[in-house]
C-alpha cells in the first residue's frame, strides 16, 4: 500500500516501477473536496486540490489501484493538525471493507499519510516506511512543541525512514529518532528527459528561435522564488535583450506576478505560461538555454535533474538541495537564494558560458528511476 498527498509525479514513477514486484499495489491518494468552498470563499489554494486535477492513470499497471480519499480541514495549521485520525478511520474503513490488508506501508510525506502508515503497524504489525519529502520534515516539526513530539512519534513508529537529500536527513538528526534513516533521493524518467534539438522543440512549442531561453517550472507560490527571478530578469535585461524568461507552473501567485511582470516592463521579457502537463516538460527543457530553480527551500528538486537530463546547465539558488546536484562550473551556477542581484548576475553567466550538453546528461544518470527504484526495492525487500 502507498498512501500519498495527490498522485505526485514523483510517486507515480515509482509506483509503476516497483509495481511489477508486487502481486498488487493500492495507492490511497489523499484529496481536499474543496471545488464548491473554494468557489464560494473564493480560497484561489483550495482550487488546485480537486479530485479531477489529481489523479494521472496515464500507463497505469494493471496491478495498480488507485483510491481518491477525500480529506476536509480548513486551510490552517489547527486543522491540519488535527485530520490524522479522520484520514486513518476512512483508510481502515476501506480496508476493512476489502477484507484485502497490505504486506507492507510506504507512506509518502510524514503528515498525515505517515500517521496512517504508523497506525497500521501498531494496529495489524504491517511494516511500515515513510518518506520525508520536504516541509513535512524541515518545517513542520520545529513549528512547536505539539507537531515535534507526533513527528517523532512516527518516524520511530517506521522501520526505515527514507528522505530525498542529505539536507533533509540533517532536519531528522535534530529530532529523536531512532529509526534508521537512508537517503534515497527521487528520480527522473530516462525515457521522457534526454536531450532533443532545440529548434526542433521551439517551433513544436511555437516559440522563437532567434532568443536565449531561460525556463522555471514551479508551482506559483513563494517558496519557489518566482518573484526574486522577475526581479531578477529587470537586471539580465540591462545587459541583454535577447533574453525570454518562461515559468511553467500555476498557483496562487499567478495575479500577483502578472502583475509584478506589468509593473516592470517585462512583458517581453517574462511570460507565465501556466501549468503543463507532465508529459510536455521535457520539449520545454529541451527548448531552452538555461533552467534556472529560484526557490528559497527545496528538499530535492527533481526539476534540476530532469533539466540536466536533457543537457541543460542550471542556475540554482543554495535553497537546501540544489547543493547536492549542481557542480558549479559543470553542471550549473550556484547563487544565494532572495538576492535577484546574485541570481541576475549568474543568469547571464550561464548564458555566456561554453557548456557540455553530453557531460551533464551523464551527471545526472546516478538518479534515474532504473537506479533509484533497485534501493528502494532492496528496502521492501529486507522488511517482506
Amino acid at each position: 500500500m502507498v498512501l500519498s498527498d495527490h498522485y505526485l509525479t514523483f510517486v507515480k514513477d515509482q509506483v509503476e516501477l516497483l509495481a511489477k514486484t508486487f502481486a498488487h499495489t493500492d495507492v490511497y491518494v489523499r484529496y481536499h473536496p474543496a471545488t464548491e468552498i473554494s468557489r464560494v470563499l473564493s480560497i484561489p489554494r483550495l482550487k488546485s486540490f480537486r479530485k479531477d486535477s489529481l489523479i494521472d492513470r496515464t500507463n497505469l499497471p494493471g496491478n495498480v489501484s488507485i483510491h481518491p480519499t477525500p480529506l476536509f480541514y480548513l486551510p490552517c495549521d489547527h486543522q491540519f493538525k488535527r485530520v490524522g485520525e479522520r484520514y486513518y478511520n476512512t483508510v481502515k474503513n476501506r480496508l476493512q471493507r476489502s477484507g484485502a490488508y497490505p504486506d507492507l506501508v510506504h507512506a509518502h510525506f510524514i503528515w498525515p499519510n505517515g500517521f496512517v502508515g504508523a497506525m497500521l503497524k501498531k494496529e495489524y504489525g504491517i511494516p511500515f516506511v515513510v518518506t520525508a519529502h520536504g516541509y513535512d520534515i524541515y518545517d513542520l516539526p520545529f513549528r512547536d512543541a505539539e507537531w515535534k513530539e507526533r513527528i517523532e512519534a512516527i518516524l520511530n513508529a517506521a522501520d526505515v525512514v527514507i528522505t530525498v537529500s542529505n539536507s533533509n536527513r540533517e532536519c531528522v538528526e535534530r529530532l529523536n529518532v531512532t529509526a534508521p534513516v537512508k537517503v534515497v533521493p527521487n528520480g527522473f524518467r530516462h525515457d521522457q528527459f534526454y536531450p532533443m534539438g532545440t529548434e526542433t522543440c521551439r517551433k513544436t512549442l511555437n516559440l522563437p528561435v532567434d532568443r536565449k531561453i531561460l525556463l522555471s517550472v514551479g508551482n506559483l507560490v513563494e517558496v519557489k522564488g518566482h518573484t526574486y527571478l522577475i526581479d531578477a530578469m529587470s537586471e539580465v535585461v540591462r545587459e541583454r535583450m535577447d533574453v525570454l524568461c518562461l515559468i511553467v507552473g500555476r498557483g496562487e501567485l499567478k495575479h500577483r506576478l502578472e502583475k509584478k511582470i506589468s509593473s516592470l516592463g517585462l512583458e517581453q521579457y517574462v511570460r507565465l505560461v501556466g501549468g503543463k502537463p507532465h508529459s510536455e516538460i521535457p520539449l520545454w527543457m529541451n527548448a531552452s538555454n538555461v533552467f534556472v530553480l529560484p526557490s528559497l527551500r527545496e528538499s530535492f528538486g527533481i526539476v534540476q535533474v530532469e533539466a540536466m537530463a536533457c543537457g541543460k546547465p542550471v542556475v540554482a539558488t543554495k535553497n537546501g538541495g540544489s547543493e547536492e546536484i549542481v557542480t558549479p562550473g559543470k553542471t550549473g551556477l550556484l547563487c544565494d537564494a532572495a538576492d535577484p542581484q546574485g541570481l541576475a548576475e549568474s543568469i547571464v553567466r550561464a548564458i555566456d558560458a561554453p557548456w557540455d550538453a553530453s557531460a551533464i546528461a551523464d551527471e545526472v544518470g546516478p538518479y534515474s528511476w532504473a537506479s533509484i527504484g533497485k534501493e528502494i526495492s532492496w528496502t521492501y525487500s529486507s522488511l517482506i
